[in-house]
């Protein structure tokens, strides 16, 4: 295995704990969680940095594995293959491809993204009508962006000039 496969795999592991460490800090914490699920949380500001740090390719590969050690830790619930797909794996995956697009733009489109991803497992899941489902999710995703938005290029005008922009 070369220097830049080792280095890759480093980089991804390092950004899945990162998302786990921020997922169970949010939990212990309970910034804000909705009663019939769904919470704001600080783990999107590791999957927006994974995405910016590494691009879109192993941003999105860091979602997938962060998606399968949040499975092992607890912390997501699904109901049915549809849940999971659109809540995790699309709605994750979205912050992955952020780096496609420039820096607030990005952390913008992709909890967009995942709000219209989570709201339509609401709609297919639940039965909700589109609007309800629309306005649950929007009340915890839309202060997540917030965060998201301030905090992101704070970490990263930091933290990338340390690492290298892009691996």
């Amino acid at each position: 295995m070369n220097k830049k496969a080792i280095r890759t795999m480093v980089y991804v592991a390092l950004y899945a704990a990162m998302i786990i460490v921020l997922d169970i800090l949010t939990n212990a914490i309970s910034l804000f969680k909705m009663p019939e699920g769904g919470r704001m949380s600080l783990a999107s500001v590791g999957f927006l940095l994974a995405s910016y740090h590494l691009g879109w390719k192993k941003g999105s590969l860091v979602a997938i594995v962060a998606i399968l050690l949040m499975g092992v830790t607890g912390s997501i619930s699904y109901y049915g293959i549809v849940s999971l797909l659109l809540d995790y794996v699309i709605g994750y995956m979205a912050y992955g491809f952020a780096s496609v697009f420039p820096w607030y733009s990005g952390v913008v489109i992709s909890n967009l993204i995942r709000l219209l991803s989570s709201t339509m497992a609401g709609v297919w899941v639940w039965g909700s009508e589109f609007g309800a489902s629309l306005s649950y999710n929007a009340t915890y995703i839309i202060p997540t962006m917030i965060l998201d938005v301030v905090i992101v290029p704070l970490v990263a005008a930091k933290l990338l000039p340390m690492i290298g922009k892009k691996d």
